[in-house]
């Protein structure tokens, strides 16, 4: 049973550490129904039978190579870091080895047969998508009886791991919609364990509460940094933990912190759109420079924040209106047309958009937890299977990770919120000057002059960073543009202290993304302390650091996290 409760959790550190590269940290442009992945097996269907000859032969392909497969002379192997097939049996056992190719040379034959049939782009992407569903559902690790690792684990713990994965499964069944687990919750509590930094609501209306957080250092550079989340996703993954609290690490180097907490919305808030988040952003930046006395503030926004962020600048250039100095986009696309470098952007057509569209308005809101659901079929092997596999095959109970419990506390878009995001698809206003207006002012993104900091992550599919990249165009020439040798969230939980963090940095100066890397600078640790360099410098003098929190106008409230945080 020792062995049985180790080995329990080595699983569990591999599976957290895995979803940690994988969270998906959800951009609200992209969204997909049930009814497009069924469209996308009716189009891989109608294919085959309308061109049975290709069909055909890749059969025989295949029957050569299991053929190949049967006589012991198949090189099939699966490709490097395919976690999957890591136990040994799956080369040391003849049976599971040729298991094992078969199953690979059916994957390949699939796969290539959707390469060789006569599609469109758009369909052919949509076959892709469901003929890889499909051959990563048959995996062989997916099956008790010819996973080699569960059948162990059920002989090593006495068949508890039978009865532990039945539990979990029913208990799948009846809380998360047959769905496998993640995390597990339980050992987190916001404000307890998980986004404790010291702080307090110093504003708070229908949409948002504001945190301004206690210094901790006796000096503070006087412009403050503002911090505007995105709405899909909670504020506190940037104060997850102290060791990894992208909060506690700018409190520590002096700057003057404050970061909006969006409500989550119900269908009651339905109308709310990018001109109430626009309108919650100057509110925010007016609190803070009334509090700290500045004239004028730094502003962050990720991901989709990252949005709301850019067309609030462009309104303040529009209107001449100078309360933003600096501007921080991390992992933030603003070009929607490269979205063909996302995991959904070759499925995006008019007509989902336009469905996505209409089912949001109908509910009122876009809801989180399905978004999320319908996510990870895009990444079955990552967000579902290795799930199954830990959680039912060999009986282990989800990683309690804090990440992934953060990824799992989604909130919902409101329908106009939704909509307005989609609009970007057609109107591409951050391209197209006068394509978006804020309160009735057409905006243009060009008109903004501010000292930009843009950053990306090398393997994040959420925010390609060739896209990101393009961002960084959009704001300037002279834009500092950084890239992360991460995903999408841990490029931007990246707290100094880990060996394998790198990235480059460069100005934003070459129209080709290749001729960046060739000009820019490789640099070892964290992009964090680059980018702590960069702030500091335009932060302002330092101050003496104020004692309390809020001013006269502005009296603190509850302590942070705040209480929107807590909506379900």
């Amino acid at each position: 049973m020792t062995k049985f409760l180790h080995d329990s959790s080595l699983a569990a550190n591999s599976l957290a550490d895995d979803a940690a590269r994988q969270t998906l940290a959800l951009n609200p442009l992209v969204s997909l129904r049930t009814e497009d992945f069924v469209e996308a097996a009716n189009t891989f269907a109608k294919a085959a039978m309308s061109q049975p000859k290709v069909a055909v032969e890749q059969w025989w392909s295949f029957a050569r190579e299991l053929a190949n497969v049967t006589n012991g002379v198949s090189s099939r192997a699966p490709e490097s870091g395919d976690k999957r097939f890591n136990d040994p049996a799956w080369k040391s056992s003849p049976i599971h080895q040729k298991m094992l190719q078969s199953y690979l040379a059916w994957g390949n034959a699939v796969n290539e047969y959707v390469g060789k049939i006569n599609l469109g782009d758009q369909d052919r992407a949509r076959a892709k998508l469901f003929s890889q569903i499909v051959v990563d559902a048959f995996s062989p690790t997916n099956s008790l009886v010819s996973n080699p690792a569960a059948l162990k684990k059920v002989v090593d713990s006495g068949g508890q791991s039978l009865v532990s994965g039945f539990k979990n499964y029913v208990e799948d069944l009846v809380k998360n919609g047959g769905m496998p687990s993640q995390v597990d919750t339980t050992p987190f509590q916001l404000g307890k364990n998980v986004a404790t930094t010291p702080g307090a609501v110093v504003f708070r209306n229908e949409i948002f509460e504001l945190i301004q957080y206690m210094p901790m250092t006796s000096e503070v550079w006087q412009r403050p940094l503002v911090i505007v989340p995105p709405q899909i996703n909670k504020y506190y993954s940037l104060d997850l933990s102290p060791e990894k609290s992208m909060v506690q690490f700018l409190l520590k180097q002096g700057i003057q912190l404050f970061c909006i907490s969006w409500r989550n919305p119900t269908a009651e808030h339905r109308d709310w759109g990018l001109d109430n988040y626009v309108m919650a952003v100057d509110v925010a930046v007016d609190t803070a420079k009334a509090i700290t006395g500045s004239p004028d503030v730094s502003l962050m926004g990720a991901c989709s924040g990252g949005i709301t962020s850019s067309a609030y600048v462009g309104w303040l250039a529009t209107k001449g209106e100078h309360k933003v100095k600096n501007l921080v986009l991390p992992v933030c696309m603003l070009d929607p047309s490269t979205a063909d470098d996302t995991a959904l952007g070759p499925l995006v057509t008019p007509r989902t958009v336009e469905a996505a569209r209409q089912s949001s308005r109908q509910r009122g809101v876009l809801d989180g937890d399905e978004l999320a659901k319908v996510f990870a079929w895009m990444r079955p092997n990552d967000l579902i299977w290795n799930y199954w596999v830990n959680n039912y095959l060999l009986g282990n109970a989800p990683p309690a990770f804090d990440i992934l419990f953060w990824n799992g506390d989604t909130t919902s878009l409101p329908a106009r919120l939704h909509s307005d995001y989609l609009d970007l698809f057609s109107t591409n206003p951050f391209r197209n000057a006068g394509a978006l207006s804020i309160l009735g002012t057409p905006i243009d993104i060009q008109r903004v002059k501010l000292d930009t900091y843009v950053v990306a992550g090398v393997t994040d599919h959420i925010t390609p960073w060739k896209s990101v990249y393009q961002t960084a165009r959009i704001l300037g020439e002279e834009t500092t543009f950084v890239l992360s040798n991460a995903g999408h969230l841990q490029s931007l939980l990246n707290p100094p202290g880990n060996p394998k963090s790198t990235f480059v940095t460069g100005a934003a100066s070459q129209s080709d993304t290749d001729a960046f890397l060739l000009s820019a600078k490789q640099q070892t640790g964290s992009w964090w302390l680059h980018w702590n360099e960069w702030l500091s410098e335009r932060s302002g003098p330092k101050i003496i650091a104020p004692a309390t929190l809020g001013n006269v106008e502005f009296s603190p409230g509850a302590p942070a996290p705040g209480t929107y945080v807590f909506n379900k």
